[in-house]
């Protein structure tokens, strides 16, 4: 942890934990969190760079969805040293999402728990953002990550809409059927609910063949992962990202947090979250890339989510306990456990446990 987000953190901390959010992304927007306050700047480890689904990333270091809903500040995330950011989830029309509060620190096990209801402000507010970042010529792999409104009876309009405004203007999109706190969703991530979807959001995708990922949850049985896996190796998508939030409540977390409805991140969720990941690895033969998410918060926790099949990963809630530094101490440690086990490119440790 830096020493800059050591001073920071207790008065974040004081501050309700959708406020803090709301003033780190303020902040980030003006400029005032400089990148080499918290150890960012200059060139990644060769070994850490890779071409996966076409594109070519600088490290395997990812934002996770949820930090930047409205693609406000996917440069100033870039420019701490991520490899790529993922903004949303965005939805066709603006919605306020869940009551507050809504936003809950699960302090005594480092894990975040959150029912937003994809709150955010609208495709048309989001895609002009990445309008402009293109028109400015900015650089850095951003994604966009795309669902439906809370009132929305036909689900596939929805992501429809979204995919055809932003294939453009993204560098890859994600199909978000894994968040709890929509009424419904994750029931699309069935068998033929799934392939009807997948197939839409293909064709709504066009002839610019942006690279397309499937975003799952982690509570899914094993006939559920199954179905996932074999209709996206036929549906001809270009990734999965495993995974959401979780519904469950491990053990460690205190009474009032067991009680609070939405989902869980943050460590409580990194060995369930790789134990999935694991297994779409080998249910898709290592043939489709994955991103891996959940619970990473540190070099030794990233490079075991690429060693059970993970070719990206990305991490959100580790921010809020060890601040921004924390990309920079990843990536470190990542190039010195790859050197460390004899891989060159960190491409040849994906899914090197499965080997």
């Amino acid at each position: 942890m830096s020493l800059a987000y050591r001073l920071a953190r207790p008065i974040l901390f004081a501050m309700d934990a959708e406020r803090a959010h709301d003033l780190t992304i303020n902040l980030l927007k003006v400029g005032a969190l400089p990148p080499a306050l918290f150890g960012a700047g200059g060139p990644d480890d060769p070994a850490l760079s890779q071409t996966v689904f076409g594109l070519d990333f600088p490290n395997p270091v990812g934002l996770g969805a949820g930090f930047d809903k409205n693609a406000r500040v996917p440069d100033a995330m870039l420019a701490l040293g991520f490899g790529l950011v993922e903004a949303g989830t965005v939805t066709p029309r603006p919605q306020p999402g869940n009551a507050k509060p809504r936003l809950f620190r699960a302090v005594e096990v480092e894990g975040v728990i959150n029912r937003f209801g994809f709150n955010n402000e609208g495709l048309e507010t989001f895609a002009r953002r990445l309008e402009d970042r293109r028109g400015l010529g900015r650089t850095g792999i951003v994604g966009a990550n795309v669902g439906k409104n809370k009132e929305t009876a036909d689900a596939a309009s929805d992501y429809v809409i979204g995919i055809r405004r932003l294939a453009p203007l993204a560098d890859y999109l994600v199909v978000n059927v894994s968040s709890p706190n929509t009424p419904g969703l994750r029931s699309l991530q069935g068998r033929q609910a799934l392939t009807d979807l997948l197939a839409a959001c293909l064709e709504a995708r066009g002839s610019r063949r942006t690279p397309l990922l499937l975003k799952v949850a982690p509570d899914l049985t094993e006939d559920d992962k199954v179905d996932v896996a074999e209709v996206a190796l036929a549906s001809g998508i270009d990734g999965l990202i495993v995974s959401n939030t979780t519904l469950e409540r491990p053990d460690g977390l205190t009474p009032a947090h067991r009680a609070e409805a939405g989902g869980l991140s943050g460590q409580p969720l990194f060995e369930k979250s790789t134990s999935v990941l694991r297994d779409f690895y080998r249910l898709t033969g290592g043939k489709l890339p994955l991103v891996g998410v959940g619970g990473i918060g540190s070099g030794a926790q990233a490079y075991a989510k690429i060693r059970a099949g993970a070719s990206l990963v990305q991490i959100y809630s580790a921010l809020v306990y060890h601040g921004p530094g924390l990309v920079a101490a990843i990536k470190r440690d990542l190039a010195d456990l790859l050197r460390r086990d004899g891989f060159t490119n960190v491409a040849q440790a994906v899914g090197a446990d499965h080997k």
